[in-house]
């Protein structure tokens, strides 16, 4: 038997039980051999630019293990030295014994000894590591050494003969291909809790993510806390405890930062604003049907909604609006959403319909055009950027040179390439998330397809392919919530990690999955609970083993304020429920061979 295709059995429970510790992945059956080069122990995800591997192993002390730097009057670079070593302690080595280089330390060493405020559009984030007789990561700032440290992670594994860390000579040299890689969450259909948000950070992290794109709000839900217009919270938020409070928002922006993270709020008009509509109706139009106001029309539109842009009312609100938020959120973006906004309302009011002839607007693109062009007029007054989603260039709308368009469209019919050769041969800055809806699942190894979308492969000149500036996986959360979000997101965003910061070349999807596997344990060591993306195990740890939760750990009221002081966040029953639910896919799945 080949040694990728590992098998252990105890009696008929042997899926539950598996005495292996090492970690494999095996065959999902005997007639389907593994394809691919096998990784070794400590191969990092994604991958590196430069990676020049050897055979060479140094042991590890995890015990007397130093981070060692000159910027340690820096938060960033100090806490970094914290996460990194707590991980470090997460294997149980033994003593160190035999002959052998150990490794003691690794120096740090930041060329711009700034410690910077907040990362930004176009932080550097190469990095130099060297393991060897002296162990060195260099880079030229510090989002470049937090990169390097998680790379440093990875490399480190467990000899489970030996029962003991090591990590071979290596030298990488490595930065990302895209600036801008990113995960979009939506916390308005399903509110997500603080401990939730901040585990998806450290995710983020161990796989070199740099951008979280907040979809706060929407028709469902208003959980952001406006201190402007606190109706806004009181009456469209779906509780008084489901809400993120202005503490909870600074302190997530306040941990992205610590690990290299922008964090982007989106907050999408002119459509998807019925929660708006619950504490202000008159920024939303009445909707007509048979000759009355405020009438729904079902499958054509609702009472009130999309935003009235015939009311100078409506653009007051919104600079007052728009300049709280840029107050709150330090980074150069917002995203202003403005997708799907069907103008059914629009064209049954005729309150719009005079507006549009006392201003010589002819069409509904127009009458948008007019809104689009308002807001961003206001954002740019605060010396602030923006990101839109395709639609009102789509439609044809002129937006600013410095527009980012985010392209979400695309099926078997009209395919996503279609919509970016569009977008690009106008010029604007574009970022791809149509191949990375990560809420839409399906069985098997779906991940496959996510590694496989190239942001490039559309027909466009040299040019149009440098405006693209990266992607991010989206998770819409119609059916996602606190139980499921991190399980659905990883390790298939994975995937779409190493897609964003490798070089394009690196398109092996069968070897792949061998250095996917170990990062999904990782994962797991590390308190995320990532789904298998085969059959196999993860050396003697699995998740919901009391020992193997990693840094998961008991998240108090003061860290969280938004969570009762002293509760789990994986409570024993929930975790219950989870091995329950495991155990009965594992049953489907043996008579589905049967």
């Amino acid at each position: 038997m080949a040694d990728h295709m590992v098998v252990r059995l105890t009696a008929c429970f042997f899926w539950m039980f598996p005495l292996a510790l090492e970690a494999k992945l095996t065959y999902i059956a005997i007639r389907l051999p593994l394809k691919g080069e096998q990784a070794a122990p400590g191969a990092p995800w994604p991958l590196p630019r430069t990676w020049t591997k050897s055979t060479t192993r140094l042991m590890v002390d995890p015990t007397n293990f130093r981070f060692a730097s000159s910027m340690t009057y820096c938060d960033i670079v100090t806490s970094a030295f914290d996460r990194y070593y707590r991980i470090l302690q997460l294997e149980k080595a033994s003593s160190l014994s035999g002959l052998g280089q150990v490794i003691t330390s690794l120096s740090v060493d930041v060329s711009n000894k700034t410690c910077p405020g907040y990362p930004d559009p176009n932080m550097d984030e190469s990095y130099n590591l060297t393991i060897g007789t002296t162990s060195r990561l260099t880079s030229a700032t510090v989002w470049g050494a937090l990169r390097g440290l998680e790379t440093f992670s990875q490399l480190i594994y467990k000899d489970e003969q030996e029962q003991q860390l090591f990590v071979n000579k290596t030298q990488i040299i490595d930065q990302p291909r895209f600036h801008y890689r990113g995960i979009m969450l939506d916390t308005a259909r399903h509110f997500l809790p603080m401990p939730i948000l901040l585990k998806n950070l450290d995710a983020m992290a161990y796989n070199k993510f740099n951008v979280f794109h907040w979809h706060i709000v929407d028709d469902q839900s208003f959980p952001y806390e406006s201190v402007e217009f606190p109706k806004l919270t009181e009456k469209g938020a779906y509780g008084p405890k489901l809400i993120y409070t202005q503490e909870n928002v600074k302190h997530v922006i306040d941990e992205a930062r610590l690990r290299g993270i922008r964090v982007i709020p989106e907050f999408d008009t002119p459509g998807h604003t019925q929660s708006w509509g619950k504490a202000f109706r008159s920024l939303l139009t009445p909707c007509w049907e048979d000759g009355k106001p405020g009438v729904a029309k079902p499958n054509f539109h609702g009472a009130y909604e999309i935003m009235d842009p015939s009311r100078d009312s409506t653009f007051t609100f919104m600079e007052k609006f728009i300049g709280e938020v840029v107050k709150v959120f330090p980074d150069q973006y917002l995203h202003l959403g403005m997708d799907e906004s069907y103008p059914a309302c629009w064209k049954s009011s005729p309150n719009i319909t005079s507006f549009m002839k006392e201003n010589n607007i002819s069409t509904y693109v127009q009458l948008m055009e007019l809104y689009v062009t308002k807001v961003l007029d206001i954002v740019e007054r605060t010396n602030k950027s923006y990101v839109i989603w395709q639609d009102p260039i789509e439609d044809g709308t002129k937006a600013k040179p410095d527009t980012i368009v985010e392209v979400w469209r695309g099926n078997s019919t009209v395919p996503w390439q279609h919509y970016m050769t569009r977008i690009a041969s106008q010029g604007y800055k574009t970022i791809l998330s149509s191949c990375w809806y990560l809420n839409y699942i399906s069985y098997g190894q779906d991940w496959r397809k996510y590694y496989k979308c190239e942001p490039q492969n559309f027909t466009g000149s040299a040019e149009q392919h440098s405006n693209v500036i990266g992607g991010e996986a989206c998770v819409w959360a119609e059916y996602i919530d606190g139980t499921n979000i991190l399980s659905t997101l990883w390790p298939r965003a994975s995937a779409v990690a190493e897609r964003l910061w490798s070089s394009r070349d690196v398109t092996d999807v069968e070897s792949a999955k061998f250095r996917l596997d170990q990062q999904r344990c990782r994962m797991v060591k590390r308190g995320i609970p990532a789904k298998p993306i085969l059959d196999g195990y993860c050396g003697d740890y699995e998740f919901g083993f009391p020992e193997s939760m990693g840094i998961y750990k008991q998240e108090t009221q003061e860290e969280h304020p938004n969570t009762s002081a002293g509760s789990p966040v994986w409570s024993s029953s929930s975790l219950t429920f989870t091995l329950l639910l495991i155990l009965a896919q594992k049953i489907v799945r043996i008579f589905y061979h049967l």
